[in-house]
């Protein structure tokens, strides 16, 4: 696989983090499929936003209905175990990355922002499915995880190559670089909890 080189992550998952997910697999389950949900409802969002950047609406356009098809496959995993999809919950995680897209000034400047934090999302949790794919007992489930690793570290590169359509592309990676230093930091300072794919 090409993640390690592809995905630049300044941090590596607390090891701790699979052994309690997999004990606590229904909660992990629903929670990750909130986070396909939010996947899909933020390329809808940006689509709304920048309707006359064609090249955004059509590649978000087909990862939207990709994360969308990922939402039905992880509702599909919690039925099959007799499990209900539980109510939302807030992915801290997230909501400090989203505290780093800079408000005002150009708009393409915010959409870099917004690309590339999608981006370190979408990075972080094919880090996270590359993890249950290699340790979690259950062979199914390892799989299902093994194939949303591969199309996360896909999408990834899409953002990235999206911000640099819109944006100079030195300007980006500098952004990048930024914001993985950001992410590292995030990810050191939240708690290792068993009920958050984040």
């Amino acid at each position: 696989m090409k993640e390690k080189t592809i995905l630049k992550l300044k941090l590596n998952t607390d090891p701790r983090w699979v052994d309690i997910a997999e004990k606590n697999i229904e909660d992990i389950l629903v929670d990750h499929a909130w986070c396909e949900q939010k996947a899909a409802s933020t390329g809808i969002s940006m689509i709304i936003h920048y309707p006359e950047k064609t090249r955004l609406v059509d590649e978000l356009t087909d990862l939207v209905a990709e994360e969308w098809s990922h939402f039905e496959r992880v509702l599909l995993e919690l039925r099959k175990r007799g499990f209900a999809l539980g109510r939302p919950r807030k992915d801290e995680y997230v909501v400090q990355l989203l505290a780093h897209v800079r408000k005002g000034g150009a708009r393409d400047r915010q959409l870099m922002d917004q690309l590339l934090v999608s981006a370190l999302i979408e990075a972080r949790s094919c880090e996270r499915f590359k993890l249950l794919w290699q340790n979690i007992a259950d062979k199914e489930l390892s799989k299902f995880y093994y194939e949303l690793m591969v199309s996360e570290a896909a999408h990834f590169v899409s953002y990235v190559d999206l911000a640099k359509e819109y944006a100079d592309p030195q300007v980006v990676d500098e952004r990048l670089q930024e914001l993985l230093k950001i992410e590292g930091e995030i990810v050191t300072n939240l708690p290792v909890r068993d009920d958050r794919m984040h």
